[in-house]
């Protein structure tokens, strides 16, 4: 995964960003006896969810097509080794 950049985008480190504070968050809550407090955590965890979602269409995202690219240059590498 690291040849082909997986996650090294803004609405990759945004959304992950977002929902560890939603976890951290949810887990002081849960720790206080706070129903309340633990499920707007989790909410905020969403939050991150759908907002690198948003991000990512917006463009910000890895391309589709990035994927096919590595593929497709770790299968030529491979041949020529072999050849």
């Amino acid at each position: 995964m690291a040849g082909s950049s997986h996650g090294h985008t803004p609405a990759a480190w945004t959304g992950v960003t977002i929902a560890f504070i939603g976890f951290c968050v949810a887990g002081a809550f849960m720790v206080m006896d706070q129903p309340a407090g633990f499920w707007a955590g989790m909410g905020v965890v969403v939050l991150g969810g759908i907002i690198a979602w948003v991000m990512s269409a917006m463009g910000m995202g890895q391309p589709k097509d990035a994927h096919k690219a590595l593929l497709t240059a770790q299968q030529s590498e491979a041949a020529s080794a072999k050849g």
